[in-house]
């Protein structure tokens, strides 16, 4: 999510010992929070709406066009099996990782281990208090990362926010050991220029290679400069996480002058290029698929150190900020996501209309480096949502069918959707599930952040109330029943059926 109002600065990088040292005292296992969660990295403010807002609002409650403030609707396919509120930490949830029976849930405060083995009756089993906006998190065998985007006093788990232009602030990727669920222990921290607001795991067997995305330099900021037109590569020895450290910073937009090659942004509404919020890459195919401000780009990653650009897009006609991506299995189309709003504005109505705050679906023609992003249609979900809920396209993952290319996909306020892009033209919602509005008279940032599929159910991260499961029943769908992963970051796409 774009936090236009959070405030930034940098830091150089301290030892691992003294950010170890502080996440001991941060430390939760399904107990309350001992020390406080640090303000600065809470959810966006709520915004004011007029009165003849609110008096739409409830007209479109009383008249049931909306479903009831927080009442639940859902397709007939689609089954809620269990929700978990929040508990001790209250900041804003965020990404979800998974690996065998656990699932791990992103907060602006810190992270939560879930046990998922009984998906109708999810239990926690760890709560880490490491406050640091967004807390985008993966994993990968022994090792979670969690990415820092917000200026923090120092790297270690007890740090509070510091104003933008001191150098002395810190920001970047967290390395924690999680070989036991129930004590994650911190290793490593290694700082990234402009921070990290998201980051995608290209794993290896003796290496994990991390692509850090982060924007927005200014010149007043020492440690985030302008241009920014990259990414940081950061190298993990896997049995030695304490060595992590950047090993490259390609440039993806060159291009001369202090704005680099990237979108440059107005008069047409979108974006400037500073940088990418979010990547997803597909290692089967030596892929990558950049979802980047202003534009979107394919990469090469045959060499994940040294990932190469081989097509750049634009669309400064409906998309305002290019927000994340995702293949289908075969690699040859990309759904990527407009987020309209920064994910705190309410963009599903009629007004913004059904191409704006949507997804873009991109076939990929030709082969090799000469491969192409050919731009076929958009979606957007068909149920306008009240001026009160904040709601534009977001995370989502494969539903892993053969011979079809189904997703699901969080929209914040709008809910959970489940969608078919097997016809690139011509895409369809198979199922859905909403709630009504968390508030009717203010907008208030809530709604589900990341809907995942992974072994047999669908997981969300809810931003304001909590963890959901649900269970898809669809012939369309029941295929992927057969599928079961050891591991999933979906920013890190498996080849399902290998």
């Amino acid at each position: 999510m774009i936090l236009f109002s959070s405030p930034r600065t940098r830091r150089r990088r301290l030892g691992v010992a003294t950010a170890a040292a502080g996440l001991l005292a941060a430390l939760l296992t399904a107990q309350p929070a001992v020390a406080t969660p640090d303000p600065g990295d809470g959810p966006v403010a709520e915004q004011e709406v007029s009165e003849r807002t609110r008096a739409q609002v409830r007209e479109s409650l009383a008249d049931g066009e909306i479903p009831g403030q927080n009442e639940i609707v859902h397709s007939d396919n689609i089954e809620h099996l269990a929700s978990l509120p929040k508990d001790a930490l209250q900041g804003t949830n965020s990404d979800l990782a998974f690996q065998g029976r656990y699932a791990f849930a992103g907060n602006y405060d810190g992270f939560r281990v879930f046990d998922i083995s009984n998906p109708a009756a999810p239990a926690t089993v760890a709560q880490v208090l490491c406050p640091g906006s967004q807390n985008d998190v993966s994993v990968s065998g022994n090792l979670l990362f969690l990415s820092t985007d917000s200026s923090r006093s120092d790297s270690s788990c007890n740090s509070t926010t510091q104003p933008v232009t001191e150098k002395s602030s810190w920001e970047g990727m967290k390395v924690f050991d999680i070989s036991d669920k129930r004590n994650p222990k911190y290793v490593a921290a290694v700082e990234t220029a402009c921070g990290s607001h998201t980051h995608t795991l290209v794993p290896e067997r003796r290496n994990v290679y991390v692509y850090v995305s982060s924007y927005s330099p200014d010149a007043s900021y020492p440690d985030c400069q302008p241009p920014h037109d990259g990414i940081s590569v950061i190298k993990v020895p896997r049995h030695a996480p304490e060595k992590a450290a950047v090993v490259n910073f390609p440039v993806l937009f060159p291009g001369e002058g202090p704005d680099g090659g990237g979108n440059p942004g107005p008069p047409g509404g979108v974006r400037k290029t500073t940088g990418c919020h979010d990547i997803t890459v597909l290692p089967s195919k030596d892929l990558a698929a950049g979802a980047c401000m202003g534009d979107g780009i394919l990469m090469s990653i045959a060499d994940p150190e040294h990932p190469k650009v081989i097509d750049q897009v634009r669309d400064d006609v409906n998309f305002a900020f290019w927000h994340s991506a995702t293949f289908n299995q075969k690699a040859n189309k990309v759904v990527f996501t407009d987020e309209l709003g920064g994910g705190s504005a309410a963009t599903c109505n009629a007004e913004i209309g059904p191409d704006r705050g949507a997804d873009g679906i991109y076939d990929i023609v030709g082969k090799g480096d000469k491969r192409k992003l050919v731009f076929r249609s958009y979606f957007k979900i068909p149920r306008h949502q009240a001026a009160t809920e904040n709601c534009v396209a977001h995370n989502g993952s494969l539903i892993p069918v053969k011979g079809k290319d189904i997703m699901v996909q969080g929209w914040y306020q709008g809910g959970i959707s489940v969608w078919d892009f097997t016809d690139s033209r011509n895409p369809e919602e198979i199922a859905y599930f909403d709630r009504g509005p968390l508030t009717t008279d203010v907008l208030r940032s809530a709604g589900s952040w990341s809907a995942y599929y992974y072994n047999g159910y669908i997981y969300s991260n809810e931003l304001a109330r909590g963890f959901d499961v649900l269970k898809l029943n669809d012939r369309r769908t029941a295929p992927a029943r057969k599928v079961h992963l050891r591991e999933l970051n979906v920013q890190t796409q498996p080849d399902y059926f290998d």
